[in-house]
């Protein structure tokens, strides 16, 4: 019965550990100091006495950061400030999304925000080169659909990349990239269950508007795009 009662006090909650809390003050100087991937930083034992606490919390605070990968820890090298690879970060997000944390809904949300805004960017910045590329895909996707669902799904996968390619901005292509994998699935059913034809003919008016230098008229037509995406998945999750 007892268990059955709403307790009487709050749960305590716990302190962060004393390494957490260094780790947490050093990550704020390197980023407030500007450090820059290479430059050096003073070694375990210095950064004990620097923040007032034993080499052991300093090396465990080290550690916390060589995990997370900001910190370079190599033996023989001394400790320096880690050069983040740009496919890590978005690895890290990828992984974190096929774990199942977000629901395709929320997923398609935020693809929807970046993308329509890629697609006029492309259509600004972008060159002939550019969208010959893009040419290339919807050539080959064409060809591949009917055949080889997988070749299809990764091609349309590259056509939307190569857009963002087109804007010069290598934040948007990492950003795309990190929900990309999640979206795999998704791109697969869809060809699967009859949405070949609209999802080419959609990405033809994508390249015409991109290709014609027309940032609203490239904006309209992906964001038809993606309604349509959405659309075809709805109707046809539960069958």
């Amino acid at each position: 019965m007892a268990d059955t009662q709403e307790a009487m006090f709050p749960r305590v909650e716990r302190e962060p550990r004393l390494s957490d809390k260094v780790a947490d003050l050093l990550l704020g100087s390197i980023m407030s100091r500007g450090l820059q991937p290479g430059d050096r930083l003073p070694s375990e034992r210095e950064l004990g006495e620097q923040f007032g606490v034993s080499r052991t919390v300093g090396g465990e605070a080290v550690r916390a950061l060589a995990a997370k990968g900001v910190i370079d820890a190599r033996t023989g090298s001394g400790l320096r400030v880690a050069a983040v690879d740009a496919a890590a970060v978005s690895e890290s997000i990828s992984l974190y999304l096929r774990g199942g944390a977000l629901e395709y809904p929320k997923v398609h949300e935020v693809r929807k925000l970046l993308e329509v805004e890629i697609s006029a960017l492309a259509a600004e910045r972008g060159d002939d080169a550019d969208a010959d590329r893009m040419e290339q895909i919807c050539g080959e996707m064409e060809a591949a659909v009917g055949e080889d669902v997988e070749r299809a799904s990764r091609l349309d996968l590259e056509f939307h990349r190569a857009i963002a390619k087109a804007t010069g901005n290598e934040l948007y292509l990492l950003l795309l990239d990190s929900i990309g994998e999640a979206l795999l699935e998704i791109r697969r059913g869809n060809l699967q269950t009859g949405a070949a034809d609209e999802t080419l003919r959609a990405h033809r008016a994508i390249l015409d508007r991109i290709r014609a230098r027309d940032p609203e008229g490239a904006r309209r037509a992906m964001a038809t795009h993606l309604d349509h995406v959405e659309r075809h998945w709805e109707e046809h999750q539960s069958q």
